[in-house]
């Protein structure tokens, strides 16, 4: 029987992190909060944690004067390690998209607009295994590092990751873990919407099994040899 891993050589696919492998809203709310004790700027940390994905410096203007905001961002990426890694839980499903992915003979990368570090403790803590991970991007500017590592599919929860996969010429899997639902998600572009990643590996087994359909060869030589036998039986008739 012919393996998926035969199927679809080179695979790679690339995964956001934060609402689409991760539920990182108690440990966000949690850093917030204390960058909030610590400054004395009121921070609505429930409403962050409503619209996480874009760059940290974007929320962090809504709260802080310009001239602070650099500042600020820095000071959250400090507190991020005591305060957000463990409340920090794996979405449902997360484990088994990787693995897979794994079983599939492909790679897994973490592209996110999480700073580096932070979303490699996030994996590490977890037992997240991944094959690369690429922070510090947003929206198109993800497509680089998923051109980069030969992704083909993006998978993710913001309109922005829409976004990222349609740069990079990947297809989109989106999931409605995030600030989005179906509707606005494929709207946005998305080539797939999935409730969550549960999902994902009934999905990735059907995407190998259609993409190897494609690539399979037609034996031109075996056709012929058919056409031959056909013409010989109706001459004997």
């Amino acid at each position: 029987m012919t393996t998926t891993e035969s199927l679809v050589p080179g695979l790679a696919v690339g995964f956001d992190l934060d609402m689409t492998l991760i539920d990182s809203r108690p440990g966000i709310r949690a850093a917030y909060q204390q960058l909030s004790a610590e400054t004395g700027v009121p921070i609505d940390a429930d409403l962050v944690v409503t619209r996480l994905g874009p760059p940290l410096e974007d929320e962090i203007a809504n709260w802080f004067p310009a001239d602070r905001v650099e500042e600020a961002a820095d000071r959250y990426r400090a507190l991020y390690p005591t305060y957000a890694i463990e409340p920090t839980t794996a979405l449902p499903g997360a484990r088994e998209a990787l693995e897979a992915v794994r079983a599939a003979g492909g790679r897994t990368v973490v592209v996110t607009g999480k700073w580096e570090p932070n979303a490699k403790l996030h994996l590490a803590h977890l037992g997240l295994d991944v094959d690369a991970v690429v922070g510090n991007v947003w929206a198109e500017g993800k497509a680089l590092a998923l051109r980069e590592h030969g992704a083909s599919v993006y998978v993710g929860d913001h309109l922005g990751d829409v976004r990222g996969a349609r740069a990079a010429d990947a297809l989109s899997v989106a999931v409605t873990t995030g600030p989005y639902g179906a509707q606005a998600l494929r709207e946005a572009g998305a080539d797939v919407v999935l409730a969550d990643l549960t999902g994902f590996p009934g999905w990735l087994a059907d995407h190998c099994a259609a993409a190897a359909a494609a690539q399979e060869p037609v034996d031109a030589s075996a056709d012929e040899a058919d056409a031959d036998e056909a013409e010989s039986a109706s001459a004997r008739a």
